[in-house]
C-alpha cells in the first residue's frame, strides 16, 4: 500500500477551538478572520493555518528527515550559527545537504521534502527557479456557526525595564507590568475541505505514506502546535474519501454537515461551550456518499469519542495512529 499510487480523493476535517482565536487577521487588529461579514457571523482559517500545523507535526516527528531522508520540510523556520533567519537558498540547500540527495533542486527537494511533494512549492534562487502546484489543497476553514468574540485585557506582573534605586532610595524605572489586549472566543468549530490530485501527485512523487503521514499530521498536528493565543484546540472528524477515477469527484463535502444546536442558539446566551454540548448531523454527507457508492474506492474516516454524530458514514471507522 505505501509505494501504491496515490489515488484521487477529498479530504473533509473538522476541530475545535476553546479560548483563543486559531488564526487572527493582523488587518483587523488581531481579531478573528471574518470573510463572510459581521451579519453571517462566521469566522475562517485560512489554509496556510492549516498547513502550517501538518508541517511542524512532520518536523517534529521527523527532525532529522526519517529513515528514508525523504521526510524534510522545506518551509520552516531556521537560523544559522549567529541568529540569522536563512532564506530559500540555503533552507533548499541544508535540506541536499542533510539527505544526501542529488540532482537539480527541484528533484532534491521533490525527493526529499515532504511539504514540497503535498504542498508544491516556489523557488527562485540564483540560476535555478521552479514553481510546483502541490496535490493537495486546502479550502478555508470556516465555523459551522455564527462566532462573537471578546477582547479582554491584563497584566504581565513582570516589570518591562529594570528598576534602579539612586542615592535618596528613590527607586527610578516602570515598577508596574505591562498591559496586554487581545480578543478570544470561548468555543468554536470549524470544517475544511480539501482535494488529493492523482496527476499532480505523480508529477512531485508525492507517495501513499505521504497520504497517511498527512492525515496524521492534520490530526495530531491540531494538537502539536500550541500557542497561548491560538487556545486549545481538538481534532474532532476527519473523512478521506478515495475515488476509482483520476478526475472524478464529488465537491464541497463540507456543505452537507451540519453542526447541532443551529444558528438561532449560537446567537443568543445559550450557546454551547464545550463538544459535549454539540452535535454533527453527517446524514446528508452519508446519503451523498451512498449515491456515489460506485465511483468510491475507499471511504475511512476518524472520529474523536467525545463528539456525538447523528447519521452513519458508509465505510471504515479507522481507529487512530
Amino acid at each position: 500500500m505505501v509505494n501504491s499510487k496515490v489515488k484521487n480523493g477529498e479530504l473533509l476535517f473538522v476541530k475545535s477551538v476553546k479560548d483563543g482565536i486559531p488564526n487572527r487577521d493582523p488587518l483587523n487588529d488581531s481579531d478573528a478572520r471574518r470573510i463572510f461579514g459581521e451579519d453571517d457571523g462566521r469566522i475562517s482559517l485560512s489554509d496556510v493555518s492549516i498547513k502550517r500545523d501538518v508541517r511542524d507535526f512532520i518536523q517534529a516527528r521527523f527532525p532529522d528527515g526519517g529513515p528514508d531522508k525523504n521526510h524534510f520540510v522545506f518551509v520552516r523556520e531556521e537560523r544559522s550559527p549567529d541568529g540569522k533567519l536563512l532564506g530559500r537558498g540555503s533552507l533548499a540547500d541544508k535540506i541536499k545537504e542533510r539527505s544526501g540527495a542529488t540532482g537539480t533542486m527541484q528533484e532534491v527537494l521533490c525527493q526529499s521534502a515532504f511539504d514540497v511533494r503535498v504542498f508544491g512549492a516556489v523557488y527562485s534562487v540564483s540560476k535555478e527557479s521552479f514553481h510546483l502546484t502541490g496535490p493537495v489543497q486546502f479550502g478555508w476553514a470556516h465555523s459551522l456557526h455564527p462566532v462573537e468574540t471578546t477582547y479582554v485585557q491584563g497584566t504581565v506582573v513582570m516589570p518591562s525595564k529594570d528598576i534602579t534605586v539612586k542615592e535618596q532610595g528613590k527607586e527610578e524605572g516602570k515598577t508596574q507590568g505591562t498591559i496586554w489586549t487581545t480578543y478570544t472566543l470561548p468555543f468554536a468549530v470549524f470544517a475544511m475541505p480539501g482535494i488529493i490530485n492523482s496527476s499532480i501527485a505523480s508529477e512531485t512523487g508525492m507517495t501513499q505514506q505521504d497520504v497517511e503521514y498527512l492525515l496524521q499530521g492534520l490530526w495530531y498536528g491540531t494538537q502539536h502546535r500550541q500557542a497561548r493565543g491560538r487556545g486549545i484546540q481538538q481534532p474532532l472528524f476527519l473523512l478521506h474519501v478515495e475515488y476509482k477515477k483520476d478526475y472524478f469527484r464529488i465537491g464541497y463535502l463540507e456543505e452537507q454537515v451540519k453542526l447541532l444546536p443551529g444558528r438561532e442558539d449560537w446567537l443568543t446566551g445559550r450557546k454551547p461551550t464545550s463538544v459535549k454540548e454539540v452535535k454533527l448531523d453527517v446524514t446528508d454527507l452519508a446519503e451523498l456518499l451512498n449515491k456515489h457508492e460506485a465511483d468510491i474506492e475507499r471511504c475511512r474516516f476518524w472520529l474523536n469519542p467525545e463528539l456525538q454524530i447523528i447519521g452513519e458514514i458508509p465505510g471504515e471507522q479507522a481507529e487512530l495512529w
